[in-house]
């Protein structure tokens, strides 16, 4: 069964240079490893590929990254499995994600796998806020305007009136 989050089935060809590409990148480039690292570099707009397992348990722990990659124009593309994302980034471990923020020795292989996905990417007029999202954000924008102006209305409307101050007692 096909997880919710692959949007679209990369080529073993594909995923084979992307492994290779994580390979090369880790030794002379720089890659982040795992879905937090990943999505960071994402968020910060470092990544310059993204390579996501097909099958990571439970699925919200990735199931975000090609939502915000979208957002961001970042190409992504998703490989079989964890471990073998894991092996090629050299962790004796598996990893759910990985983003190459310098691909080093590697810059081709990254270059023909973006090429590869990137009739499967959603271009960025595409990846937009959806419109109730984008009225959300306007909403508290008038509020904060509105404030300042009701402020500057009751001030004027009503003067504030000096505070009594106590007076200490006088010492003899």
């Amino acid at each position: 069964m096909a997880k919710s989050y692959v949007k679209f089935e990369t080529p073993k060809d594909v995923q084979a240079k992307a492994l290779e590409a994580i390979t090369v990148a880790a030794d002379t480039g720089r890659i982040r490893k795992g879905a937090n690292e990943a999505t960071k570099a994402v968020e910060s707009g470092n990544a310059v590929l993204v390579v996501i397992a097909e099958d990571v348990d439970p699925e919200e722990v990735v199931m975000h990254i090609p939502m915000i990659c979208g957002e961001k124009g970042i190409p992504y593309c998703f490989v079989a499995t964890k471990k073998e994302l894991g092996t090629a980034a050299g962790l004796p471990v598996t990893s759910a994600a990985i983003a190459i923020e310098k691909a080093g020795n590697a810059a081709e292989l990254v270059r023909e796998v973006v090429e590869k996905v990137a009739k499967n990417l959603p271009s960025k007029a595409d990846a937009k806020a959806p419109a109730h999202k984008v009225e959300h954000k306007a909403e508290p924008a008038k509020k904060e305007e509105e404030k300042p102006a009701e402020k500057k209305e009751k001030k004027a409307a009503k003067p504030k009136e000096p505070k009594a101050k106590k007076e200490a007692p006088k010492k003899d």
